[in-house]
C-alpha cells in the first residue's frame, strides 16, 4: 500500500514538473535582414542563436524567410535575439505567429 501512495506521488510531481516546463516556453517568429539565401545562411543562424540562454529549438526557412525559435521566457527575451542576430550581422523584425 505505501509503494502504491509513493508511486502515485512521484507520478503526479513528475506531471507538475513537465507542465511548468511547458508553460516556460514561449515562440518566437522573425524575418531577417538581409533575407537568409541558402543552407549556410540558416546553419549561420542555427549555430550562434543556439547559444542564447534557453533556446530549445530553432527551425529555419529560405522558401518563407522565417526563423521560429522555442525557448525560456525566463531565461531571455526579444532583446536578446535581437542583439545575437546582430552580432552575426542580421536586423530581426517579428512575424505573427
Amino acid at each position: 500500500m505505501k509503494q502504491l501512495i509513493i508511486m502515485m506521488a512521484m507520478a503526479i510531481a513528475s506531471f507538475s514538473a513537465s507542465a511548468q516546463k511547458a508553460a516556460s516556453s514561449d515562440t518566437l517568429v522573425i524575418t531577417t535582414n538581409p533575407q537568409m539565401h541558402c543552407t549556410n545562411c540558416e546553419k549561420k543562424i542555427k549555430s550562434n542563436i543556439r547559444f542564447v540562454k534557453g533556446v530549445k529549438k530553432i527551425i529555419t526557412s529560405v522558401p518563407e524567410q522565417k526563423v521560429t525559435i522555442i525557448y525560456e521566457s525566463k531565461k531571455s527575451g526579444y532583446e536578446d535575439f535581437a542583439k545575437a542576430f546582430q552580432k552575426i550581422g542580421y536586423d530581426i523584425e517579428k512575424l505573427q505567429k
